[in-house]
């Protein structure tokens, strides 16, 4: 699609009424509503009841859900968005290894405006098609990442990379506090659903210097400030030798933590560092497919929630994950702690799908905007179709979403009450040419 079409002509943006759904809310009450409706105006939800009694409300659009979930559109609270163009190219070897020998030397050879950007509509399509509305990004020549995502029409949040070497769109590593600022202002309000984030990369990537002003630069523009904390056994124990501290610790010595602040990862924590953590305010994305694959460990997760800590979950980029598929990281989150505490009720299905959605909005910064279908949230919403053998028969929706649907059930998607995908067809992007770009990309690779 030209990017000097008029927005407004890729979707409908009336009046919707989506109809004859169960609808599973994510409210504070975890409602579920059989044969329930909603009605959309302009980009925000008005009403939600019983598609009966709603039949005779007016609406330019109906949309029928054919007795289908209608649940809140899934929020992603991490990613690295380009990366879908390494997808598979390095794969079974630890994180630092991953790394070093292979992510940093491809992206300081091929990450530039135009290969981000295709990156980038790549895994906006494979989002939109999985059901996922909302990200929370992290990665370099943000600015492009920023167009791309605004064109496919998703909701974001999305961080410039700061790292203490030389990085696409930054040669000069002295520079980076100064790029991230410059984008951050730019971007903070440049797009109704998109707001701009610094994102360092990690404790040991980042100087203590480097992590100050980048927080500090965070509180001044008023904006989500993210780190890869306590991702390996490995990280954990360069930070003790060098600071005498857990990396936790290290930052709230550094005074970055405060509900401003996204953790990603958290795998190598201590009960004292969740208490830190909850006691700053500070938010968690668990990325259990990244941390199983990478072999980083797992993350205890439970113990986050107990103690009341607004923990979403995240993919990862997809080259490490190696999908943006959160219905199946919901799956693998259930599972995975259930058997690494040996205890079948421990990481509930309706916890995680509040991860999925709610929770990982407030990890953002977002939980009065999106995350749920309330009145007066903005009209983020997914369709599953549930005429499947794989979903019949149902007894508890909320167990078939975790245990039963893949990213390939969601039909329909409306973002900001603008219809992005409809019958699994992506209403706001060219996904033949944006794949044709990418394997023409991926032919061209040499490391």
């Amino acid at each position: 699609m030209n990017n000097s079409e008029n927005s407004d002509k890729r979707y409908f943006d009336g009046d919707i009424l989506i109809k004859n759904g169960r609808i599973v809310t994510v409210d504070s009450q975890n409602s579920i509503i059989d044969n329930g409706a909603v009605l959309i105006k302009s980009d925000s939800i008005i009403k939600i009841g019983n598609s009966d009694e709603m039949a005779g409300l007016n609406a330019e659009c109906v949309i029928d859900a054919e007795h289908g979930i209608i649940m809140p559109g899934l929020v992603n609270t991490h990613t690295h968005l380009p990366m879908s163009l390494f997808r598979g190219f390095a794969e079974d070897m630890p994180l630092i290894t991953w790394l070093n020998d292979y992510m940093f030397k491809l992206e300081a050879k091929y990450i530039k405006p135009d290969t981000v950007r295709c990156g980038t509509l790549l895994s906006c399509a494979e989002m939109l098609l999985s059901g996922t509305t909302t990200c929370c990004d992290g990665y370099f020549h943000e600015e492009s990442v920023a167009e791309a995502v605004n064109q496919s029409g998703m909701r974001a949040v999305l961080g410039q990379g700061v790292i203490d070497f030389p990085a696409p769109g930054v040669v000069d590593p002295s520079l980076n506090i100064e790029n991230a600022i410059n984008y951050a202002r730019k971007f903070k309000n440049r797009y109704p659903n998109i707001t701009s984030s610094i994102f360092c990369h990690s404790p040991y990537t980042c100087s203590k210097e480097t992590i100050l002003n980048a927080k500090q630069a965070a509180r001044e523009i008023g904006v989500l400030f993210q780190i890869h904390v306590a991702e390996t056994k490995a990280e954990q124990d360069q930070i003790r030798l060098f600071h005498q501290k857990t990396p936790v610790e290290y930052l709230d010595s550094l005074d970055v933590l405060d509900r401003n602040t996204l953790i990603v990862h958290a795998v190598w924590v201590t009960d004292p560092d969740i208490e830190i953590i909850r006691e700053r305010g500070a938010s968690i994305s668990h990325n259990p497919e990244s941390n199983m694959k990478l072999g980083s460990g797992i993350a205890p997760v439970f113990d986050f929630i107990s103690a009341g800590i607004p923990t979403g979950l995240g993919t990862d980029g997809s080259a490490s994950n190696n999908n943006l598929d959160l219905f199946t990281e919901m799956d693998t989150a259930a599972k995975l702690h259930k058997i690494h505490r040996y205890d079948v009720g421990v990481l509930d299905v309706l916890s995680v799908v509040r991860m999925a959605t709610i929770e990982g909005a407030k990890a953002i910064g977002l939980g009065d905007i999106t995350g749920s279908i309330e009145i007066g949230k903005k009209a983020d919403i997914i369709i599953l179709d549930t005429h499947k053998p794989h979903l019949v028969p149902m007894y508890n929706p909320i167990s078939h979403i975790v245990y039963s649907v893949s990213g390939a059930d969601v039909r329909d998607v409306i973002i900001d009450g603008k219809i992005v995908l409809k019958d699994r067809k992506i209403k706001t992007l060219d996904l033949d040419s944006i794949m044709l770009q990418a394997t023409e990309f991926a032919g061209n690779i040499v490391l």
